[in-house]
């Protein structure tokens, strides 16, 4: 069965480094079981209230980010969608009493294409299906809604979900070396709760991990990992594949969920 995942996307212009990370990513194609039939991927910069579907047939590139070197604008991700299995989600949803709708107009932002350039650099080798994030939902409805593809795993479907785990922008420390004591201790926390399978302590992590105000400030990036680890509930196992950080205190890790 294959393994659901989550990937800090980093900043945008994480395409464009060259770091442990990066090379982390761009080798990652190569220890997977066997190559994905289709991509799933849910990214914290589509947010909506109603769980959104793409039904793109060729995804445009959006560059939802400005101040970036130009070389970033000149990258293109023109992924292919996949018609069929996007019905599939929908029909697993409703099973599921998880309501949602199609989308056939929107492209794919930058947390979907900077990580899906270093995973699958030829656009066209793999279908990808992007799905939106409602951070209006209980945790546990986030991780319901991951729960509710698990079975696409069966499929050789990649689930993927983008996002970061410390992602504050306010708290960054430009030309920092090593990373912030409260963000390696919300990390650390994170992990003993993620390789327990402690959905409890994880749902109110809120009120129970160290320093969550200051990693987690507002919840879209964090969603990911929950719907990610909610996909790889049948199994429930958790890896810790790469974690770095970037400017003191964001987060660039790599979860593996099954």
């Amino acid at each position: 069965m294959m393994p659901a995942y989550f990937f800090a996307h980093g900043a945008p212009s994480l395409v464009l480094e060259r770091h442990a990370y990066t090379d982390f990513l761009t080798g990652f194609a190569a220890g997977l079981p066997k190559q994905p039939k289709a991509i799933v991927l849910f990214s914290a910069h589509w947010e909506h209230t109603t769980q959104m579907i793409s039904t793109a047939d060729t995804y445009e590139t959006i560059y939802d980010f400005s101040g970036f070197p130009d070389a970033l604008y000149r990258i293109t991700y023109p992924a292919r969608g996949d018609l069929q299995l996007s019905e599939d989600i929908r029909a697993l949803f409703a099973r599921h009493g998880i309501p949602s709708r199609f989308d056939g107009e929107r492209g794919l932002d930058h947390g979907a294409w900077a990580v899906l350039k270093l995973l699958f650099p030829d656009a066209g080798e793999i279908p990808v299906v992007a799905l939106s994030v409602n951070r209006q939902l209980t945790n546990g409805e986030q991780y319901r809604i991951g729960s509710a593809l698990a079975e696409l795993r069966e499929q050789d479907v990649l689930i993927i979900g983008s996002g970061g785990t410390v992602h504050s922008l306010r708290r960054l420390s430009w030309g920092a070396e090593t990373a912030d004591d409260w963000a390696l201790t919300f990390d650390a926390w994170l992990q003993e709760k993620l390789e327990a399978w402690d959905t409890e302590a994880l749902f109110d992590y809120r009120n129970r991990a160290p320093h969550a105000a200051e990693a987690v400030p507002t919840n879209e990036h964090f969603i990911p990992l929950l719907i990610a680890m909610g996909a790889g509930s049948p199994t429930r196992r958790a890896a810790l594949l790469h974690r770095s950080y970037q400017l003191g205190s964001l987060s660039l890790s790599c979860w593996q969920f099954g």
